[in-house]
């Protein structure tokens, strides 16, 4: 009999708003900042092994190092020590993208090995990175704090995302050190939203305060979010976490895919999909 196969989706994470509100006294910075998580993403394979071992294949994994330091071995090593698996990452996300792909793809190794072993999930998730806890759930939602403070929100009217990145990775750190503000406003109280337009609304009165230092960085991140705002149906542009990537919102999902279709047609270099926001 064959060993069992677990497969787990690891969605892209995207910041619809990041708003930096300060930072501690060890360095890392505080945020407050509405997640969403959209229907495209990475899968993680699992399957019992004596010892464990991790391929990577898919569409972006030439770009992905298979080192030790892999957040998905890292997650296996925190789940079980010791205990083996063999465990395929089928990359579909760009990585160093702002949209989340290695800690979606450590919360998926945290989900499947707890399904392949019938183990509980380890405690000191928040080690694995900021955004891992979130990604557990991938389900909207408010995170706080350095990440680890997550508080439900309003349900979301039905929405989709094009998301855009123009082929640069961009370092966190390197964003966060040009950022000069790094005492901003909260984001205002979320209200109920009856339809994608009250929720677009209210966006654009919130921000992302890493936008402009990423822009400084990468110039092509503002090339991307011009063409985003050009298309006719597009609700809202902004970029996500640390960039590069960018979303447009819109309602529907053919406006979504038609504008998708002919960003990707006029600019054959960068990676360009069409998603719903998942609920």
């Amino acid at each position: 009999m064959p060993p069992k196969l677990i497969k787990e989706f690891a969605p892209a994470k995207v910041n619809l708003t990041l708003h930096v509100t300060g930072q501690r006294a060890d360095g890392y910075h505080l945020i407050d900042s509405l997640v969403v998580f959209a229907g495209i993403g990475d899968v993680v394979h699992c399957q019992d092994a004596p010892a464990l071992d991790l391929s990577i294949a898919g569409p972006q994994a030439a770009s992905l190092p298979l080192d030790d330091d892999n957040l998905v071995l890292r997650a296996a090593r925190l789940m079980w020590p010791g205990c083996g698996a063999s465990i395929m990452l089928e990359k579909h996300l760009p990585i160093a993208s702002g949209i989340g792909g290695g800690s979606a793809d450590a919360a998926a190794t945290l989900r499947a090995l707890s399904r392949l072993w019938d183990m509980p999930l380890p405690a000191s998730i928040l080690s694995l990175g900021a955004d891992v806890p979130a990604c557990l759930t991938s389900t909207p939602k408010r995170m706080q704090g350095v990440g680890e403070i997550l508080s439900p929100v309003p349900d979301l009217p039905a929405c989709h995302l094009v998301l855009i990145n123009p082929g640069h990775p961009v370092s966190t750190p390197d964003v966060f050190k040009t950022l000069i503000q790094k005492d901003n406003p909260a984001m205002t109280e979320m209200p109920i939203f009856a339809t994608v337009a009250d929720l677009a609304f209210w966006l654009a009165g919130q921000r992302n305060d890493l936008q402009l230092p990423a822009m400084a960085l990468v110039p092509a991140i503002g090339t991307v979010l011009q063409v985003l705002t050009a298309q006719k149906m597009c609700l809202l542009a902004r970029m996500s976490g640390s960039g590069a990537t960018c979303f447009g919102l819109f309602a529907t999902r053919s406006d979504a895919a038609s504008a998708a279709q002919s960003l990707a047609a006029d600019h054959p270099d960068w990676w360009v999909r069409a998603a719903p926001v998942l609920s």
